[in-house]
């Protein structure tokens, strides 16, 4: 492991600049607000972010190199450059909001078979390379270094790990306090968030990745304020598929790579490569209106998305497959069951895990599960069925099978266990989103990395892991601190977009008291969640999941109906959102308008107790009446006690203090 990851590493191309005594910027970029800048110097190429007068990303050098030529800008005799003004918007029935303002400003600096593209949003800027060279092309290797600018910033959020589905736990601190040494055999995975002194905030990503791998930093050992240099993963020569149980010929769970070449992939020469983007706000609540991220990607494929139906489902794998229901396990009458709740309770999806099939082998039913017959039982109530598969039973076959199991009647697919980030991984996501949109099936990329973009282009898409969600628990238990996890994703994770947390946890513990395993208790068969239940019905309108998956047993949800009848008829997909304030290290608060005009605010806490007052101006104007979820006086040590107000009249922009229990959290719906 030491030896592969010293080859990838190494393809970062060298050095930090301390840019002393820098001549202005050749050319920039400025957001139609005046606010956003991004500039360029020309030789050597490196760039530099401003909001409002301020460094937010100090001068970074950038470049790539292409079958062994540098494109660079260095002693180039000359460049044009060309600006561009965009307008617009784009309707997304699928997203927190029903359309984008695509309006942004681009420069595009021509160097002849290659160029670099400038844009600039008032939610942020980015830069992306592009080539026109003729027939395929060798990148061997991208230059995306990130200098921020102050050791001593607020606060900052970042995960750290290998190439892999980046499931870490976020860390919450000053970015300078991550050390090189620290940093030799991980990367920081994106989005990384970080908040200057006057609460200006940047969030790092990136954005249109396709036939390319993402993008990793990691601290480099010199250059200006706090110097991250970028990580890309090479292209696999030599990989294996591994089951459960070591090396197998053909399926399997994962795709290992044993080698990577020495350069990133071979593509074609004429492209646009990902975005390296930035978006920005004045305050933390402020990236999650930012839409930077679907804004810059691939627009819409050639194909009729009409029938995708976003949803809630009744998920199996998580409680055990309804442990404390009457039959046990992965049956066909377990399926019945999870079927007949969902059809009952208006909850459109149920998704079939690990065990409908035989051990990793996706072409034969288990022979306690009549697979056929559950579909066709489903679809007469109105259930779709979602399947899961690893992707090693999937990748190489992608349309077979798409077509099969859509003939079979699956609505959708569950796909497991990519735990990669190179641009092989990148080619199947994409090849595989386009079969199924071929088939009309939807797809949760799980055990895959965060967004960065797809979904514009591929509607069907419907959500991605790259989170450290609630199934954690049935492992690490009450290991660390979950709701700062909790709290720590909605600014940095979710910035990049939708992410299959799997919330709604009704058997819930105080913050710091998960029980430990004993003979009398496994949190594999029957886990919860620390915090509050307010935190967890909370989760329903503060994480994006348009496909939302109900992490609780039908059994648990019937002993708890009042709660559960509000989450199953909570949104996934929204008209507007509104971040309405919070901080990595305290609690995140947002307010989303549901297609029907109806307004919902929610709140996250972490840790330790505090107030908050929901200012409802977000409502407009006039009088609403608002049904609310809040935690009890004694919710700190009563997790699952809660406070369910109906009726309560309410005038746009009136305040309303919540007490927040430690990891608790409220949730209300208005209605005009």
């Amino acid at each position: 492991m030491k030896k592969l990851m010293l080859t990838v590493v190494g393809l970062s191309l060298a050095g930090c600049c301390l840019f002393e005594n820098q001549k202005p910027a050749d050319v920039a970029a400025v957001s139609p607000d005046g606010k956003n800048e991004i500039r360029l110097w020309t030789d050597p190429l490196a760039y530099e972010v401003v909001r409002g007068g301020q460094v937010v990303v100090a001068k970074s050098e950038i470049g790539m190199k292409v079958d062994g030529a540098c494109l660079n800008g260095a002693k180039r005799k000359g460049f044009r450059f060309s600006t561009e003004k965009r307008t617009g918007f784009v309707e997304t029935p699928i997203y927190k909001k029903d359309r984008i303002d695509l309006s942004g400003n681009e420069t595009f600096v021509d160097f002849g078979e290659w160029g670099v593209r400038l844009a600039a949003r008032n939610d942020g800027v980015a830069y992306r390379f592009e080539t026109k060279m003729p027939g395929k092309v060798k990148v061997n290797c991208e230059k995306a270094e990130v200098n921020v600018p102050d050791a001593d910033l607020r606060s900052c959020v970042y995960q750290t790990g290998w190439f892999g589905g980046e499931e870490c736990v976020p860390t919450v601190g000053r970015i300078g306090d991550i050390s090189h040494e620290e940093q030799g055999k991980k990367m920081i995975y994106l989005p990384l968030m970080y908040t200057l002194a006057d609460d200006t905030t940047v969030a790092v990503t990136d954005a249109d990745v396709r036939d390319y791998p993402v993008w990793y930093l990691k601290r480099a050992e010199d250059g200006c304020g706090v110097p991250l240099e970028s990580v890309f993963a090479g292209w696999p020569t030599k990989t294996h598929r591994h089951g459960n149980d070591g090396q197998v010929a053909v399926g399997g769970r994962w795709v290992r790579v044993d080698e990577y070449a020495d350069y990133l992939v071979e593509t074609e020469g004429t492209r646009t490569f990902p975005w390296r983007a930035f978006i920005l706000g004045d305050a933390p609540k402020a990236l999650c209106e930012s839409d930077l991220v679907q804004a810059l990607s691939a627009p819409q494929a050639k194909y009729d998305f009409s029938w995708v139906k976003p949803g809630k489902v009744a998920w199996d794998w998580w409680n055990a497959f309804d442990n404390l229901g009457e039959e046990k396990g992965c049956t066909t009458k377990t399926y019945e069951r999870f079927i007949d709740f969902a059809a009952k309770t208006g909850v459109e999806y149920v998704i079939f895990d690990e065990g409908w099939s035989e051990k990793l082998n996706i072409w034969k039913f288990h022979p306690r599960v009549d697979v056929p017959h559950l579909i066709d039982y489903a679809n007469k109530k109105g259930v779709g069925i979602i399947l899961w598969m690893a992707w090693a039973q999937v990748v190489g076959d992608e349309e077979r099978v798409a077509s099969h199991f859509a003939k079979l009647g699956a609505k959708g697919f569950k796909v497991d266990f990519m735990d990669r980030g190179d641009a092989e991984v990148e080619r199947f996501l994409w090849k595989f989103a386009d079969a199924c949109a071929r088939n009309r099936m939807v797809i949760d990329y799980h055990g895959a990395h965060r967004p960065t973009g797809m979904s514009r282009a591929y509607p069907n898409v419907l959500n991605y892991e790259g989170i450290h969600g609630l199934e954690q628990m049935k492992w690490f238990g009450g290991a660390y601190d979950f709701m700062a996890n909790d709290v720590a994703a909605f600014f940095g994770r979710q910035t990049a977009g939708p992410m299959d947390y799997t919330p709604g946890a009704m058997v819930n513990y105080p913050v710091g008291k998960y029980p430990k395993k004993t003979a009398d208790f496994n949190p594999w068969i029957n886990p919860g969640s620390e915090g509050t239940r307010c935190h967890q019905m909370a989760m329903m309108v503060a994480y994006e999941a348009p496909l939302q998956m109900l992490s609780d047993s039908p059994t648990n949800y019937e002993k708890n109906m009042e709660c559960f009848a509000f989450m199953a008829a909570t949104p996934v997909v929204w008209a507007d959102t509104v971040g309405l304030g919070g901080c990595p290290r305290k609690f995140a608060a947002v307010a989303r308008k549901a297609k029907d005009g109806a307004w919902y605010a929610a709140a996250l806490n972490a840790s330790e107790a505090r107030e908050f007052t929901l200012d409802t101006s977000f409502l407009g104007s006039g009088n609403w009446t608002a049904e609310v979820f809040r935690d009890a006086a004694d919710s700190d040590s009563a997790p699952t006690h809660y406070v369910h107000e109906k009726g309560k009249s309410v005038k746009a922009g009136e305040k309303i203090v919540f007490r927040m229990a430690k990891g608790g959290g409220f949730v209300v719906k208005f209605v005009k």
